[in-house]
């Protein structure tokens, strides 16, 4: 049964099949029949999880999704020509519910009674608007609440939604963060760091080093009342220009690369974009000069800034516009080996 939304479909929604699978949509454009959307709970007998009398049980990284999905469900894994590229991908006939950050957040904030989480995740999301002054439905919650398939350890994952809403929220939580005047809100201390790392380890490699020196500019992250949060910037489907398929893309093979960031104005959003300049390549083709670098997954965003070196290690794909014009990009996200870095 598919439902309509109160919103576009886009990235932090999530999809629940006919057979109990759920799925995190990624990106902001989608082909007309299906949604691009990565496995994140499959119903297992010994899951940790509960929703409606059925236990289930999450699936953290890519290789371990897309394996349970070729032995059980490989109609969930398509081609994809725009793309020319195999990805998870839910067909709109199989979706038995779509889940709405921000309806959800209306719906929460009406109910009366509230667990630890919910409570918690209330009172962040009145601080972040209080803060900055953007709008509450321009806010919603994601991830496992948002499911019903929390704990009382979840993390606090929040979804901001247009440009200028984004940005203003980011340039406040920067100010906030960098003059210690919230006691509520706080980087994350070494002790998150370590564990935010052994989370990620598992399918993006990098020297504690590496992780440490990049993840500590962001502000997307961190503690609302020591409780961890991570805060994801989306630009509206609209606010893009483009509708999906108006760029082609195609795989070229793996390359390693030190560069200058050029631009930072795409950064803080997923997906993110890093205009690259002074781009060298350490290992992998010289002939195809990268321009940028992209990335669909939350934890590339926010990492450098407008004149910083970084060194990053991805799939370069060639893009071809509606024009015919092409150009090299790195993306960053398919596999584990992919990495993005301050340089010393």
């Amino acid at each position: 049964m598919m439902l309509d939304p109160v919103h576009p479909v886009i990235e932090s929604h999530y999809l629940e099949t006919e057979e109990g699978l759920f799925f995190a949509v990624k990106g902001l454009l989608h082909p007309p029949d299906l949604f691009l959307a990565c496995l994140r709970y499959v119903p297992d007998p010994n899951g940790d999880r509960g929703k409606n009398g059925r236990l289930y049980r999450r699936m953290y990284h890519f290789e371990e999704q897309e394996q349970f999905l070729q032995t059980h469900y490989p109609r969930y894994l398509a081609f994809e020509p725009t793309i020319q590229a195999t990805l998870q991908c839910v067909q709109r006939q199989s979706i038995r519910h779509i889940f709405d950050p921000r309806a959800y957040l209306q719906v929460l904030s009406q109910q009366i009674k509230h667990d630890s989480l919910e409570e918690d995740t209330l009172n962040f999301t009145r601080q972040l608007q209080k803060v900055s002054g953007i709008p509450q439905q321009s806010l919603g919650i994601s991830g496992s609440l948002l499911i019903g398939m929390h704990t009382t350890h979840s993390d606090l994952d929040i979804s901001v939604y247009g440009a200028q809403n984004c940005l203003s929220l980011h340039r406040t939580l920067k100010r906030l963060l960098a003059l210690g005047k919230s006691e509520a809100i706080s980087q994350l201390d070494p002790q998150g760091m370590e564990a935010l790392y052994s989370e990620r380890s598992g399918d993006t490699q990098m020297t504690y080093d590496d992780f440490l020196r990049s993840e500590q500019v962001k502000v997307n992250q961190g503690h609302f009342r020591g409780r961890v949060y991570f805060i994801r910037f989306l630009k509206e489907p609209e606010e893009t220009g483009e509708v999906y398929g108006d760029h082609r893309y195609v795989p070229l093979g793996r390359a390693e690369i030190e560069a200058t960031v050029a631009a930072d104005e795409d950064t803080i959003f997923t997906p993110c974009i890093y205009p690259l300049a002074d781009v060298h390549v350490l290992q992998g083709s010289p002939k195809h000069r990268v321009q940028e670098i992209v990335s669909f997954r939350g934890r590339f965003c926010d990492q450098a800034r407008v004149g910083d070196p970084i060194q990053a290690r991805g799939t370069i794909e060639q893009v071809t516009d509606k024009s015919g014009s092409t150009w090299y990009r790195l993306l960053l996200g398919n596999s584990v080996e992919d990495t993005m870095f301050l340089r010393r």
